[in-house]
Parts: C-alpha cells; sequence; structure tokens
C-alpha cells in the first residue's frame, strides 16, 4: 500500500495517525480497497496479534483489525488511534467504555444553527426504511442505543455552520444521525442529506480534529489533526479566515 499516512503521535505502545479522507479502515469482503489495515500491516507487520481474539473461521487478513480500537467512516478524515501491542489495546477500550477517551470533530452543516451550542440525546437504532442507515426519529426500529452528542457553533455563513462536536457515546454514523435529526445535515453527506453539496466538498465535511486518552503511564495526551486542504478551504469559503 502505498498511501502516505501522516503520524501525529507515536510511542512504545499506542500511535495516533491522521487518517486521509476516503480511506477505509478495514476491509469488508465484498470490494478489493487499499486499508488502513493494510498499512498497518505493511508498516508495522508486529502489530498483527494486537486486539481480540481472531474468529477461527476468519478468512485470511480480511477479518484482521490489528490495534484498531475505534474506527473513522471512509470519508471522514482525521485523528485515530492505534494500540501497538496487547496491553495498550486492552487499557484503550477500557477507556472507551468508562468515556475516559474524549474526541472532538469539526463539521460543516447544512443551514445556519440557531442555538449557540446544545445537547443532542436521541438514542439511535437502524432505520425503519433502509436497514443499511441509522436513525434517531421516529422511522426507526429495532434495539435503541442510547447516544449523546454535544456540539458549539464556531460560526455562521450565509447558509452553512461550522460546529465543534462533542460524542460522549460512539455509535455507528452517530454524529450523521444527530445532526440530520435535528435538521441540521452534514455537508456532502451522501447518506443522510438530500441536499446539493456545498463548499467545494465532495466528501463527507467532517473531521476528527483532536483526540485526548491517557498513556499507560497516567497521563493525559491531547493529540490535534491538522485540517486537511478541503477543510482549509471551505473555512474561507463561509468567512472564517486564512487560521
Amino acid at each position: 500500500m502505498k498511501k502516505n499516512i501522516a503520524i501525529l503521535y507515536e510511542d512504545d505502545d499506542v500511535m495516533v495517525i491522521n487518517k486521509p479522507a476516503g480511506l477505509v479502515v478495514h476491509a469488508d469482503g465484498r470490494t478489493k480497497e487499499p486499508t488502513l489495515v493494510e498499512w498497518i500491516l505493511t508498516n508495522y507487520p508486529k502489530i498483527k496479534g494486537v486486539g481480540d481474539p481472531i474468529d477461527p473461521a476468519h478468512k485470511g487478513d480480511v477479518d484482521l483489525r490489528p490495534g484498531i480500537v475505534h474506527r473513522l467512516d471512509r470519508e471522514t478524515s482525521g485523528a485515530l488511534i492505534i494500540a501497538k501491542n496487547q496491553d495498550a489495546f486492552y487499557q484503550l477500550k477500557r477507556q472507551f467504555k468508562k468515556q475516559e477517551i474524549h474526541k472532538t470533530y469539526n463539521a460543516f452543516v447544512y443551514g445556519r444553527v440557531k442555538n449557540n451550542d446544545g445537547l443532542i440525546d436521541r438514542p439511535i437504532a437502524r432505520s425503519r426504511t433502509n436497514p443499511v442507515l441509522w436513525s434517531a426519529t421516529r422511522g426507526r426500529k429495532g434495539e435503541d442505543r442510547e447516544a449523546v452528542t454535544e456540539y458549539r457553533v464556531l460560526h455562521r455563513g450565509e447558509s452553512n455552520t461550522f460546529l465543534e462536536l462533542y460524542p460522549r457515546t460512539g455509535r455507528t454514523h452517530q454524529l450523521r444521525v444527530h445532526l440530520k435529526a435535528i435538521n441540521y445535515p452534514i455537508v456532502a453527506d451522501k447518506l443522510y442529506s438530500k441536499n446539493e453539496p456545498a463548499l467545494g466538498f465532495k466528501r463527507l465535511a467532517l473531521h476528527s480534529r483532536a483526540i485526548s486518552f491517557l498513556l499507560l503511564s497516567g497521563k493525559r495526551m491531547i493529540i490535534e489533526a491538522p485540517y486537511p486542504r478541503d477543510f482549509v478551504t471551505a473555512r474561507r469559503l463561509i468567512g472564517i479566515g486564512k487560521n
């Protein structure tokens, strides 16, 4: 795999990468494409055995998730933690379970968000109309999963808003589903919005800006991922400036 991935932090136990948009974390078994797992196995072969026990029925590396303790959607860019050994893997898993890992995202959404800040406390379940999607409204079915997201307005443009997001839980598509539920879907979200792309985005306008976690020593780290080029451009278009 030749894709260049920036490493934001690394020690003997963990590393934090800046995942580029368009890179899937692990294979889905249906399509053949470069994955983050492939990059890990190529550049850090010793991590291959790190993680939860492998299902005996797995078929080669397609089911391997070496060091992966959380994931980002294919089109989402930004900070993602990888465990380099088993002790670090279990410690990070415990931190996620106890909500000791804090993630900060930035997103551009359609519309001018009315409140300067807010809390979205809406359970998420499968969509009633499309089982591939998730829903936080009445159009859901099956088991409800608790989902809570805080948000803060950073800047309002004429027809879009730049948000900072703090997910308290880690449900699949949580930020995308929650923002759709309050009628401010993320720009260029092909799954959850019927709006035309805006601000020059050709992919989901969502970036994992920072992640805070504890090292095995107990020291808290805060690692920030710089904005990719499309975010820099969109910030200027919305009137934020060059910073």
